[in-house]
């Protein structure tokens, strides 16, 4: 038999490659490790003596088996990393619980009593201005910030309109304008809020934190931990 000739039954199922195994495998036509050296070791048994197999054939099949073999171990690796990389980020984001993080958004639910801190971003030096609405869309608080810096520049609110009266519990909006003398530019704006839990994604694992007041915000959002 040489080496282009098939296998035949009897060997497969010496091999313990039967049909029957065949059927039950359906769907997975590959060969794991041991049945590729299973098959390797009986060719070799079984080749013409007068016409054995070249050693560059011999020599490729060992190659192809420690390749396989090589990226095997390689993904159980790559799974390993990914597992505790994982658990790490699990750890740091549970500690998040009860504590405040700054993550992008322009629109909560509060109590104006308990103030608010925010953040812009900042593109390019100019002046900056916040503006506070209330949940019917109507102006309350105007707090200019003066000329920032590019970056994420931080504000706060102490909850009252512009005659100093304490505003009651409800949905506020955010909006940051930036002013440079050629136009005026809205500001992607940021609000801290407290975690109130921390769950892993159903899809792709992601870690997700219930933002207090926000909502479900991922984890590699969050842009500041107060």
């Amino acid at each position: 038999m040489n080496s282009a000739s098939a296998i035949s039954a009897d060997i497969m199922n010496k091999l313990g490659l039967t049909s029957h195994e065949t059927a039950n495998t359906k769907g997975d036509d590959r060969l794991g490790q041991s049945d590729f050296l299973r098959l390797m070791i009986t060719q070799l048994e079984n080749q013409d003596p007068f016409k054995p197999m070249e050693s560059g054939e011999f020599l490729g099949q060992l190659a192809q088996f420690g390749t396989v073999s090589g990226i095997e171990d390689l993904q159980k690796s790559f799974n390993r990393f990914s597992q505790s990389i994982a658990s790490g980020q699990a750890l740091q984001a549970a500690a998040l619980v009860d504590r405040h993080v700054t993550v992008p958004g322009d629109m909560i639910i509060m109590d104006p009593a308990e103030g608010m801190r925010g953040a812009v971003q900042v593109p390019a030096s100019a002046e900056v201005v916040i503006g506070v609405y209330n949940q019917a869309g109507q102006l309350v608080r105007r707090i200019p910030m003066g000329i920032q810096e590019a970056g994420l520049r931080e504000f706060h609110w102490d909850g009252r309109d512009e005659t100093g009266t304490l505003l009651a519990p409800g949905i506020y909006e955010f909006a940051g304008l930036a002013s440079d003398g050629r136009g005026t530019e809205a500001l992607d704006m940021h609000l801290s809020a407290r975690v109130e839990s921390v769950s892993l994604g159903n899809n792709n694992g992601a870690l997700l934190l219930q933002v207090e007041g926000m909502g479900e915000v991922n984890f590699n959002k969050v842009r500041q931990i107060g």
